[in-house]
């Protein structure tokens, strides 16, 4: 199995459900999974989730640039970086962003480090 090639479905499968639904992500994440979002920690499946469904945009589409990944750990985890634009609903210039995922046994995010860049 190539590895870039199942970070790069992972990648398209999790962004796809980030925009048509979040709540959606939840299988994405344990109990054990933390989000770093600009500087605030977040701890486990359902508090990511609550983080991600009360960001202040409904709607949005990403659009991805660069994917990047590397082995991580004896279990088959990866760890990938991810940076493109997100463009939100009515807002005519989309917003850089970068996200770095580590996943376990390919399934799962572990930890999960987003920005965004405000132009």
């Amino acid at each position: 199995m190539d590895p870039d090639a199942v970070a790069k479905a992972f990648v398209e499968h999790y962004y796809s459900t980030f925009d048509a639904n979040r709540a959606g992500l939840a299988n994405l994440y344990q109990e054990g999974s933390m989000l770093t979002f600009e500087g605030q920690k977040i701890m486990g499946s359902q508090n990511i989730v609550a983080k991600l469904t009360s960001l202040p945009f409904q709607q949005c589409q990403h659009q991805i640039s660069t994917v990047d990944s590397q082995p991580s750990g004896p279990a088959g985890g990866m760890l990938v970086f991810v940076s493109g634009n997100l463009q939100l609903s009515g807002e005519q210039h989309a917003l850089k962003f970068s996200q770095v995922l580590v996943t376990l046994a390919i399934y799962y995010c572990r930890f999960i480090d987003f920005g965004m860049e405000y132009s």
